[in-house]
């Protein structure tokens, strides 16, 4: 009978543990659903613009289209004439994109570039990866003329009394160069 009355306190304890753990997996709003593992952010391969697109003309080098879009994630050793441009992220906060542009050369010269159309244009690419909340309303920095007006003169101050030369002991040192 005493060893069943030891137990009951520790069967007790482990039953609400177990109950308690189950309620706060099936609940989003408590701290199991505020606490979520790091994830990696994954970017693979070179971003191309709209504004790059624009750049490549055909005709132009293997050199000029490399200094342009940078070097092709993928240049097949089967498919010399064409490098393939793969831009791939995955980013917390924010939605996971994928595109791929194409470059076709004829020997050393650019035959043509397939893009699809909706590419995007930098400054559009940098706010679809932000994951940075701006406030509703930004504060304003400057007056306007009208407000500077409103503003009251500063008081008038009559000028301070020249100060005083500074009393103490004077010390002559000797110079620090020989």
């Amino acid at each position: 009978m005493h060893r069943s009355v030891s137990r009951l306190p520790a069967a007790l304890l482990a039953a609400c543990t177990l109950a308690g753990c189950a309620s706060l997996q099936s609940s989003d709003q408590n701290l199991l659903g505020m606490v979520t593992p790091y994830r990696i952010e994954i970017v693979q391969g070179n971003v191309v613009t709209r504004e790059q697109a624009a750049a490549i003309q055909p005709g132009m080098a293997r050199a000029q289209v490399r200094d342009i879009l940078g070097s092709p994630l993928l240049a097949d050793v089967f498919h010399a004439d064409r490098w393939d441009y793969i831009f791939t992220i995955r980013r917390t906060g924010a939605e996971p994109q994928r595109r791929s542009v194409t470059a076709y050369f004829d020997g050393e010269r650019l035959q043509r570039l397939d893009a699809p159309q909706d590419l995007p244009s930098e400054a559009e690419f940098v706010s679809s990866i932000s994951t940075a909340k701006l406030p509703a309303k930004l504060p304003v920095l400057e007056l306007t003329p009208e407000q500077r007006a409103k503003l009251p003169a500063p008081a008038r101050t009559e000028a301070a009394p020249a100060a005083a030369a500074p009393t103490g002991a004077t010390r002559d040192y000797p110079p620090l160069e020989p």
